[in-house]
């Protein structure tokens, strides 16, 4: 066996707790403090507090309805949103990119996607200026801003 390998054993340790109760039992150290034993702990001396659960659960209960009345106005706002309305102007785009879709009469997020829908993303990309790009940054950002709009081929649906 090595030599100095194992730490020094205290038969007899002395055990502290802050209640001002002590016993001895063996260990590494030659005292150890600890804040509370059976003497003064609350489940052996019967002093056990209540813990007011009810009032818990009554805070947790109000959490989750102020969750689903937020969530449900975030719904009700995104299902009051019409596409057709929307002008291509507001979304984070390029001006040059912008004129582009106004020149080919795309002036709103409504005419973007029946283009899209209709003659498909294909058709859009003939479009000198217009990339696959620029289709799926207005698809994501539309849905950024609470539309359900569909992914664009290549891409991920958020």
């Amino acid at each position: 066996m090595k030599e100095k390998l194992h730490p020094e054993w205290f038969p007899q340790a002395n055990v502290v707790c802050a209640c001002g109760n002590s016993w001895t039992t063996g260990a590494t150290v030659a005292e150890i403090r600890t804040d509370i034993c059976s003497a003064c702990h609350p489940f052996y001396t019967g002093e056990q507090r209540i813990v007011d659960t009810e009032g818990q659960i009554d805070r947790f209960i109000r959490k989750l309805q102020v969750r689903d009345s937020k969530r449900s106005e975030a719904e009700q706002r995104a299902a009051s949103k019409t596409p057709l309305t929307f002008p291509i102007e507001q979304l984070e785009l390029n001006s040059r990119y912008i004129k582009t879709l106004a020149d080919n009469g795309i002036k709103t997020a409504g005419d973007f996607l029946s283009r899209v829908e209709g003659d498909g993303e294909g058709a859009l990309t003939e479009i000198p200026g217009i990339n696959a790009k620029l289709i799926a940054d207005v698809k994501r950002q539309l849905r950024d801003k609470g539309y359900k709009v569909a992914a664009s081929e290549g891409e991920t649906a958020e």
